[in-house]
């Protein structure tokens, strides 16, 4: 006999669905009945179904409320010692709806509402909205990097190959399951995707399942806007801008500063202040790094009415605040920030002492530079704040620039210290790399020589042993075009910091390095960051022939790849806003001239 039990959440409909089923009637029987820890909830059943609510914390946190109906086809239904039993169906299939007053002022009623929505629906009618709500977004990219014959094994033997030291070329379903994942855990309207997404495990998930503001979240939304999943950048984005309120309080309060701040972490609750020990906690950018996923939507939509109303407000309060902050080093006459530390790592002092603030580390130095070039960038679009935008750009010029230092890898701190950790997870100082766009080749060519040293140097000393790092690592090596050692450091992601069911094993998990590894990914397909759009920039040897279709760069394009023998067969480039668009492959280059909704046909040699 074979029993079947289908599960899917379904976002239109807000309802978690069970279906289970047999293959002979009369076969299914199952007890429901629902709990949580601390037996505090008021629990009660009402014919076939099941509430539960509690006031949570001792009545000082959240109210919430759950309901689970229990529908059956053939077979008998009754309530016995606090269970709903169903004995000798056919089929039954399971709604439930949940709510709290987090944003709900009667979950109760709330809960209530869903669950009379959806028991007039058949389970086919669910099932089908459900699923054309996710394909919308899902369906948009397809991505083929050919076929072996591990796709006839599953996927947790792939893994356990790779682990073994197979190559498993075909990583489409790694990608693709980074992109489900964020679909499925960012969907608009609700919270951003934490440090778990919605996979927690229990009441009490690693790290609180917080948003970590220091590198985690903004990893979370780097496939967003490429991966052609815009919609789900904007929980994000509003989340950002609802920490304005206690940003300021924060500013005005810690440092006696305007604009917004916030550090390494927040919660549901965005707050913006730092706790903790100073090596993670002294670090007053998270704010500002934020506010670059501000400008990227902008810079894939050109949606002006957002940039005025939610963005640009966001971009200039967080860079009011680094305006105030920045300070004067007597010695230089340039502008540096500090007291602030260069996430998480340590450096040794003069006299031996392990230390980890100073002033002017690099990766500040590096967003506040993206965060000025964007908010000015955002003023001239609007027309609004000349004076503003004045004060931005004398600042840009006085600001302490990016080093190298004597061993040509780009200092992480003003000076030379020697490093407890060479191998630190954190790369802190290659933000102008990725995901910032100060490091590119054809602007500053030594820089990326530096990059490549600092790289180097981290790998050879154990650098890249989270899922999260590894994943950035790869985002690196797409940046600096070399393909192949993006790929290799794909093939240790899997091999070392990837679970039986693709979840990236950041004990016990953490999602952030599959997101980080399908941006990385994309990167080395099709690069937009440096003012053309470049096919290609990254392709391995491995991936010798395939294509990826619906991928988004800067602009408002969407692009369609071939190629065959790792040589470039055909691009499709679609122009959602008419802009004009320049495309490099190689040492070949072709500016097309679009109008809206326009569909341009390029063969390998651009014509």
């Amino acid at each position: 006999m074979v029993f079947t039990r289908e599960i899917f959440s379904s976002a239109p409909d807000q309802v978690l669905v069970v279906r289970l089923s047999a293959d002979k009637p009369g076969a299914v029987s199952a007890a429901f009945r629902l709990s949580r820890p601390g037996n505090l909830a008021n629990i009660s059943i009402q014919g076939n179904e099941i509430s539960l609510s509690e006031h949570v914390d001792n009545g000082n946190g959240i109210r919430l409320v759950t309901r689970l109906k229990v529908l059956q086809e053939g077979g008998n239904l009754c309530v016995q010692e606090g269970l709903i039993r169903v004995e000798k169906a056919d089929h039954i299939t399971l709604f439930l709806t949940a709510a709290t007053d987090y944003r709900a002022d009667a979950p109760a009623v709330l809960s209530q509402t869903q669950l009379y929505q959806v028991a007039e629906k058949s389970y086919a009618d669910l099932k089908a909205a459900h699923i054309a709500d996710y394909q919308q977004y899902f369906k948009r990219v397809d991505l083929n990097l050919g076929s072996t014959d591990a796709v006839f094994f599953p996927t947790n033997q792939r893994i356990a190959a790779m682990q073994k030291g197979s190559t498993d070329p075909q990583q489409a379903l790694y990608y693709q399951f980074g992109r489900y994942l964020l679909i499925s855990s960012s969907h608009p309207g609700g919270l951003p995707a934490n440090l778990q997404g919605i996979w927690a495990d229990g009441l009490n998930p690693p790290w609180d399942a917080d948003y970590h503001i220091n590198i985690n979240i903004q990893m979370n939304y780097w496939p967003s806007e490429i991966c052609n999943l815009s919609e789900m950048h904007l929980p994000f984005l509003q989340f950002l801008d609802a920490m304005r309120p206690d940003g300021h309080k924060t500013a005005r309060d810690m440092y006696g500063m305007k604009g917004t701040v916030a550090h390494f972490t927040t919660d549901a609750w965005h707050f913006t202040e730092p706790y903790g020990q100073t090596q993670w906690a002294m670090w007053p950018m998270g704010m500002a790094w934020g506010a670059q996923h501000f400008w990227e939507h902008y810079l894939f939509t050109e949606d002006r009415t957002y940039l005025e109303n939610l963005a640009y407000p966001a971009m200039k309060d967080a860079a009011v605040f680094c305006a105030d902050w920045l300070t004067e080093n007597p010695a230089t006459k340039q502008l540096v920030s500090g007291p602030s530390i260069s996430p998480e790592n340590t450096f040794k002092t003069a006299s031996g002492e392990v230390s980890t603030m100073v002033m002017g580390p690099a990766m500040d130095h590096m967003i506040i530079r993206n965060l000025l070039e964007n908010a000015i960038a955002a003023s001239e679009v609007l027309k609004v704040d000349a004076d503003f935008r004045k004060k931005l750009r004398d600042m840009l010029a006085r600001l302490a620039p990016t080093q190298e230092g004597s061993d040509g890898r780009i200092m992480e701190w003003t000076e030379e210290f020697e490093e407890p950790e060479p191998g630190h997870r954190h790369i802190s100082q290659l933000f102008g790399l990725h995901p910032g766009n100060e490091i590119t080749r054809r602007k500053n060519p030594e820089l990326m020589e530096a990059a490549r040293k600092t790289i180097d140097y981290r790998l050879a000393h154990g650098g890249g042993h989270t899922g999260w790092s590894r994943a950035w690592i790869i985002n690196f090596f797409a940046r600096l075009y070399d393909g192949e050692s993006a790929y290799q450091n794909l093939l240790a992601l899997l091999r070392k910091s990837t679970l039986p069911n693709l979840f990236d094993n950041h004990p016990p998990f953490q999602i952030d390095g599959n997101l980080g590894a399908t941006a990385g990914m994309t990167d080395m397909l099709l690069q937009s960051h440096a003012e053309e759009i470049e096919l290609l920039p990254a392709l391995p040897t491995t991936w010798n022939t395939g294509y990826i279709h619906g991928i988004c760069a800067r602009g408002g394009f969407e692009i369609d790849l071939d190629w065959e023998n790792g040589i470039l067969k055909q691009v499709v480039v679609l122009s959602k806003l008419g802009n004009t668009c320049t495309v490099r492959y190689g040492d070949k280059t072709v500016t097309l001239q679009t109008i809206k909704a326009g569909r341009y046909v390029l063969n390998g040699m651009l014509r």
